[in-house]
Order: structure tokens, then sequence, then C-alpha cells
């Protein structure tokens, strides 16, 4: 069964629909754009939650959702208002107003639109050949038409060069190269890969060298565990996107004799010497597929994986969380609040190691979370079962 939503609007006095393929919500009505609409009508109906359905010439929907982005980013006239000192602190107010701004530009940047044929193709002048991109993205063509936004269609073709060329994550003194699937998180912070490639082993690892995975996400981790003498390692995920990611990922490496896949929440059946968990950083709800690995509403996934950890654990064992704090630089946790979570699950910290995060965003100073993220440092903490 399809549970894919349709979109519907009037063409030549015509009903039409065609399946809907994106993450927003549907537009609130679709009108038909082509050259001669004003970039200012465009933005103003984008504003208003209308879907531009392009019927011209490609390339210019691409001028037109640039025009967009220049209108967005225009800068505004902002009366300040003299603070009060005894306003109260709200904790995380940068970074959820941060978050609502995003969320408006991604919205008005998705009411361009453009169709798809049975088979993937775009009947508009100079458009380019996408079917081995969304064949990719969604699965063998069905024969039936579909709208996509233009700017989730630059993702789908951007994640297609991802996939043909890889990511090359330095770990073990070896190049070693990950090619990520659509909607499954690309690890270009190879900081964390590092952590987990030189981390101690316990001594339990030589007598049962297991190693669990939770949230396999590109595969990654597992390869690295493998790579560094786990006879088995199992990786979990709820996502099909990324289980089959993993899967791809560790034969092109060799290792899928050595890792299983399995589609579960959080933990497998079962102990292991070494479990490892990268959740997604922030305790914030996300708005798309990707935004899933970034974006752990309530922190249940860091939460479930501290409380269910120490039944998981063989004799001697340890849990691997890897885990950023620039959520406490935004005040969206404290540091407090994570070593309670810990000592509650009956866990202890036998060590924590850090590392700065070298992205391009920790040197912007444009960036309106700037001060958060030049302070931000990613680690790895080594839990053990407390006495």
């Amino acid at each position: 069964m399809n549970t894919t939503p349709l979109l519907t609007w009037s063409e030549n006095d015509t009903p039409r629909s065609a399946l809907w393929r994106s993450d927003q919500v549907l537009p609130k009505q679709v009108v038909l754009a082509d050259d001669t609409m004003t970039a200012d009508t465009a933005f103003r109906l984008a504003c208003a939650g209308t879907g531009l359905l392009w019927r011209s010439d490609f390339q210019n929907a691409r001028q037109l959702l640039q025009a967009l982005v220049r209108r967005i980013d225009k800068p505004k006239k902002v009366r300040t208002k003299k603070q009060d000192p005894n306003a109260p602190v709200i904790p995380g107010a940068a970074f959820h107003t941060h978050r609502q701004a995003q969320a408006q530009r991604t919205r008005i940047l998705s009411q361009v639109l453009i169709e798809l044929d049975g088979d993937y193709g775009i009947a508009l002048r100079r458009a380019p050949d996408v079917k081995a991109a969304c064949t990719q993205a969604f699965g063998p063509a069905n024969g039936q038409s579909s709208v996509i936004s233009l700017r989730s269609l630059q993702g789908v073709i951007g994640a297609f060069e991802w996939r043909k060329n890889g990511v090359e994550v330095p770990a073990m003194g070896e190049a070693l190269r990950i090619y990520p699937h659509y909607a499954v998180f690309s690890p270009v912070r190879g900081e964390y890969v590092a952590l987990v490639a030189n981390a101690p082993l316990p001594e339990a690892f030589k007598t049962h060298p297991v190693a669990f995975d939770i949230g396999v996400g590109t595969g990654v981790l597992s390869a690295v565990l493998a790579r560094r003498g786990a006879t088995q390692v199992v990786g979990t995920d709820m996502s099909e996107r990324a289980l089959a990611c993993a899967l791809d990922n560790l034969q092109r490496l060799g290792l899928q004799n050595q890792v299983q896949l399995l589609q579960t929440d959080l933990f497998p059946p079962g102990q292991a010497a070494v479990v490892v968990c990268n959740p997604p950083w922030l305790p914030a709800r996300p708005t798309s597929l990707l935004e899933q690995a970034v974006y752990d509403e309530g922190s249940q996934m860091l939460q479930g994986f501290l409380k269910n950890l120490p039944t998981h654990l063989c004799e001697g064992g340890e849990g691997w969380l890897i885990l950023s704090d620039l959520a406490e630089h935004l005040g969206l946790r404290t540091r407090e609040t994570l070593l309670g979570w810990i000592a509650d699950a009956g866990l202890k910290v036998l060590g924590r190691t850090d590392v700065k995060p070298v992205h391009a965003k920790a040197q912007d100073a444009t960036d309106p979370l700037h001060a958060a993220r030049s302070a931000e440092v990613t680690s790895l903490w080594r839990l053990g079962v407390a006495d």
C-alpha cells in the first residue's frame, strides 16, 4: 500500500495529481509558474505557503530559487528593545530563534516545485537527467508522475554525487572511504570516528570480542570496530535506508561477514564487550529524514541508551558514548543533567577523551550560533557498570 501523499492542482481547467516527494508539508495551494512571474510575486506567494509548479526553463527555476534566497537573506531593520536586566534568562533562546528562522527559510524555498515524469524524467527545457539519482533515492520508477521541491531535488542530486564519490574518513592510519545514501547522515565530521579508532579497548574484549553499534547509520563505526579486531559486530538501526547503506559500505570493505545488521530500536539481544552509540547531539524535534541524525527530541535515544546499557555489557565491558557538548553551550542541556542520567542508569564514568571539531561552522564568526560552536568539544565517554 502506497502511503505517499498526493499533490493536487488544476492545469488547463483539468484536475491533476501526482505523488508528493518531500519532507515538507503539502503546500496550501498550487499555482503554475513560469518566466513571466516576477521574483517579488514568487516570494509573496511562497511566504503565504503557495506552491509554485514550474513550467518553464529548468535553469530559470534555479535562478528564481536564488532570487528567493537573496530576499530571505536581505538584512531586516530590527527595532532593538531595551533589555530588562531582571528578566529571566530563557535556556536555548538563541538556538530556538535560529531554528525558527531556518524552518521558515526552508518552508519558503521549498515552494518552488518540479514535476517528475513516471520514469523520473523532467519535461522542461535544459533540465538535467536525474533518473539515476531519483532511482537511488526513491527506488525504481513506477510509471506515476510525482512532484518534488527544487530544493529537495538538489539534495537528491547532491546525495547521488556523495554516494558515487564517497567520503574519505581517515581512521587507524588508513583512509576509510564511506559511501552515504540519500537521507543517511554522512560522516563528514571525522573527529568522532577517530575517537572510536583510538579509544583503549577493555580487557574484556580479549576474551569476548563482540561489539554493538547502536544507530549504525552508514556503518562507519561498525567498520572501525571490525577492523580493530571484533570478531562479531551487531549494528542496529530503525531506518531501512541506514541499514541498506551500512550493508553497501560493509560489502565494499569486505567486512559483511563480521557485521550483522538488525532493524530494531537501540539494542540487539545479548551482551558485548564494547557498545558504541553516537546519538543525535541536540535535543530538538527533527523536521526531515536527515535531521533525525542531528536532533533527538527530549534526548530519547540518549536516555534510552544509558538506561538499557548495563544489561547489555558483559563483565568488564564498556559503553562508548560519543557526544558533543554543543547542547550545553546552547543552553539545551546541562552537564549535571547528563551526569545524573549516567548515575541513575547504574553507570560510572571510566574515562573521557575530548577533541575539538574542525568543521567550517566552528570558524565562521557570522554564524548565529558561533559562540557555542567555537566552544564545542566532542567527547567519547567510557562508561562501565557502577559497583
